[in-house]
């Protein structure tokens, strides 16, 4: 496994003291992102970091930066929703879809029943598990499973200034107003990760074969006759 202390601790300046949660779901972001570029995998986690206000490991709908419990319920989370939608708080959402239990879950929160058979989740708290919340995150920012963006449409790091209608957090999110917060987070995750990036050899570097071992006869004859047979 890639040691990565250099990455964490790039990201802990900006980031502060990270809990072993926290750890442990950059990590899990980290295995399930591998194959993914650099700029790429660096906008998941900018992403994830916006979305868990910083947690970075599966929340719950409902779940704020300044919660002290950060794993309510499923029963506490269903009637924060009801009070929220008696008050007409939930603008664009047209009728109650997590009375069943199909609210919001993840690094990436998924919500109602099309979008957790979408991801092959069959019982909605599975979207908690490391693994799989993981798994969703790098799918659906990849695969533009999320919103009709992904990750390909975008070249990084240029479109991270891109105006709104454009910006590379359309590929989970609308116009929530964190487009430059997320362009930051991703900044500093890129540089972190560059540090995990092997070093590339020098540009007039030619790699030659090693010399084979000489065994017994031929130490003897290069002695006797002073070059290799």
């Amino acid at each position: 496994m890639i040691d990565r202390k250099a990455f964490f601790d790039a990201i802990r300046p900006v980031m502060g003291p990270l809990s072993a949660e926290t750890v442990a779901g950059i990590e899990a972001l980290l295995d399930a992102g591998r194959d993914l570029p650099l700029h790429h995998m660096a906008n998941v986690l900018a992403q994830v970091r916006r979305e868990t206000g910083g947690a970075m490991f599966p929340i719950k709908e409902t779940v704020m930066p300044w919660h002290k419990n950060k794993h309510p319920s499923n029963g506490v989370v269903i009637a924060r929703l009801n009070a929220a939608w008696k008050k007409g708080q939930l603008k664009g959402v047209k009728a109650p879809y997590w009375t069943g239990g199909a609210f919001g879950r993840g690094q990436i929160q998924i919500t109602h029943d099309y979008n957790y058979a979408k991801f092959g989740v069959k019982k909605y708290d599975d979207a908690l598990n490391l693994e799989v919340s993981a798994r969703i995150a790098v799918e659906g920012m990849r695969d533009g499973k999320f919103t009709k963006f992904k990750l390909a449409d975008f070249t990084f790091p240029g479109d991270l200034k891109n105006p709104p209608p454009t910006n590379p957090r359309r590929i989970v999110n609308g116009r929530d107003g964190s487009d430059a917060e997320v362009a930051a987070s991703h900044r500093m995750f890129a540089a972190a990760l560059a540090l995990l990036e092997p070093a590339a050899p020098p540009a007039d570097y030619v790699p030659t074969a090693p010399k084979r071992a000489m065994g017994f006869w031929a130490r003897l004859f290069a002695a006797i006759f002073g070059k290799d047979k």
